[in-house]
């Protein structure tokens, strides 16, 4: 039961960095988590070469540390493909936000969907292998109404943690469909 909770927890705590990846209207440095940039060579965090900053609520800007790395940070953000065109001004990159449309609005809350999807069934395979130990331990000796109880122990948890990821997907729509 404990490695199932603690399974599960980790499952909500993916779930909740994949949705602030997610932009919602305003500028926030973390839609560039992932990103990793060619550092002479070696693929690495666009954080850990540049300070990525907001300007403004639809403003990011991104400071590399080396006026050399510019253009290897350019096209990394392009090439994560996350909508938006950064401008170069020699110095730093700004990256400008549009305004989301009511069309990328709902693909962006499909997207949401998706990595809720992604979290429920990563918590109902945990569920899968905690009856399964279960089982096992019933072969082993474990009396019949012990199981049974587990096993709707187990049941209790899923239901409580696909609920926990309905709500953080509910936030996250209402927040990307906010104007």
């Amino acid at each position: 039961m404990d490695d199932a909770t603690e399974s599960m927890e980790k499952a909500i705590k993916h779930l909740e960095v994949e949705l602030t990846k997610i932009r919602a209207g305003k500028a926030n440095p973390q839609i560039l988590d992932g990103i990793t940039v060619d550092y002479y060579g070696a693929p690495t965090p666009l954080n850990q070469v540049a300070n990525v900053s907001v300007a403004d609520a639809r403003t990011l800007t991104i400071q590399p540390w080396e006026k050399n790395m510019i253009q290897p940070i350019e096209r990394a953000i392009i090439a994560a493909n996350i909508g938006i065109n950064p401008q170069n001004d020699g110095q730093m990159i700004r990256l400008f936000l549009p305004p989301l449309t009511e069309e990328r609005r709902k693909e962006l809350v499909k997207r949401a969907a998706a990595e809720g999807e992604h979290a429920k069934v990563g918590v109902r395979n945990i569920r899968r292998d905690a009856i399964e130990a279960i089982k096992r331990l019933q072969k082993d000796g474990l009396s019949e109404d012990t199981a049974k109880d587990a096993e709707a122990d187990v049941q209790q948890l899923t239901d409580k943690y696909i609920t926990l990821v309905d709500k953080h997907l509910a936030t996250k729509e209402k927040e990307i469909m906010a104007i």
